[in-house]
């Protein structure tokens, strides 16, 4: 059945309603004034003193000026991130998670690093169907073959991003796989090779293969080396080319977060490709974080405003999905769901198919 949620802003009077507005016209300013507090360690020195401190003592614990505590601490008592009384700032709970969440600090480590200043093209990525934010970083039509050579803090945010949603779900993924019993897994879309060692790892009988880009198969075999796994070997190929041959009868064919790379046409493109070499037996396993599928707002939230990510930075043309658009795609390629699984770790959705 499908989940109904934002609708909590149908019934705002005018004026909440222009409140709301002015708080999205101001959010940029407001994101780099949090971040800026984390970051020079205002919000951690507040968590530590739960009575509050005045600015006076703020600028001393923080070594910075009065003058900056103050612009920071005020904007943040507008966004609710701090309190101040009796000339004390206290942290509130907003605040506290973004000291200490371990997820919001991931997200808000990607936005800044990977899409802030990227974000300022979208409306040219909207327009042109292209990455145009990417050129922040160098000259790419997509980010996966620029990954390995993205700036220190951009590549260590962007993986941290991934892995938080991904590895979440990969104990239960794993065991899933194992009821299945297959001797052969393809790992399309296997990147650096974090799930394809882990499960290889624990079940040294499956033969695993990792199908990716050249740059991303670097990676996987560097994390192949380290751990020092016996039964995963590597596939160098572009699905998306006519001319590649995805190798045949595979027992499973897994993609996780991969089809969310690609535009409807090239999914279904994709998908009726991988039909045609499976076997009788084989099926599709594919994992994907859908919006319309979480378990609450928040997590609907964060997976929704993925998307514009794809758009200005990764590709120009993906985005998460809605489960109820992303099954037509199964049925444009003539695939048959056998069994749907919700509620995987943070936020994932796995779909068997035939």
């Amino acid at each position: 059945m499908e989940k109904e949620f934002f609708n909590n802003y149908e019934n705002l009077t005018a004026l909440e309603a222009q409140y709301e507005a002015q708080k999205i016209a101001f959010a940029p300013i407001v994101f780099q004034v949090v971040r800026t507090m984390r970051d020079l360690n205002i919000l951690d020195v507040l968590s530590k003193n739960k009575a509050g401190l005045t600015y006076e003592e703020l600028s001393k614990e923080c070594k910075l000026s009065r003058y900056g505590i103050q612009v920071l601490c005020e904007t943040a008592l507008s966004a609710g991130v701090v309190f101040i009384k009796e000339e004390k700032v206290t942290l509130s709970k907003i605040g506290f998670f973004i000291n200490s969440d371990k997820m919001t600090n991931a997200n808000m480590n990607y936005n800044h690093h990977v899409n802030y200043q990227g974000l300022f093209y979208l409306d040219d990525a909207i327009r042109n169907e292209k990455a145009e934010g990417l050129k922040v970083f160098g000259e790419w039509d997509t980010i996966y073959p620029a990954l390995s050579t993205l700036p220190k803090e951009a590549k260590d945010s962007w993986f941290t991003f991934d892995h938080l949603y991904s590895d979440s779900a990969f104990s239960f993924a794993i065991k899933k796989l194992e009821e299945l019993k297959p001797k052969k897994i393809l790992d399309i879309g296997g990147n650096t090779g974090k799930f394809a060692t882990l499960l290889a790892s624990q079940n040294p009988n499956i033969e695993i293969t990792i199908m990716d880009l050249p740059q991303q198969i670097k990676l996987a075999k560097q994390t192949i080396y380290e751990k020092n796994i016996q039964n995963i070997s590597t596939y160098e190929a572009n699905i998306l080319l006519e001319e590649t041959v995805i190798p045949r009868d595979y027992d499973i064919y897994w993609m996780s977060q991969f089809l969310d790379c690609f535009k409807e046409e090239q999914i279904v493109f994709i998908l009726k490709k991988l039909k045609e070499s499976m076997g009788e037996k084989s099926e599709i396993c594919i994992m994907e974080p859908f919006w319309d599928k979480q378990n609450n707002e928040t997590a609907a939230y964060c997976v929704i405003n993925t998307s514009p990510y794809f758009t200005a930075m990764a590709n120009g043309y993906s985005k998460m999905f809605k489960y109820t658009d992303f099954i037509k795609f199964l049925e444009k390629a003539g695939l048959k769901i056998i069994e749907t699984i919700d509620d995987i770790g943070l936020c994932q959705t796995i779909i068997r198919c035939k």
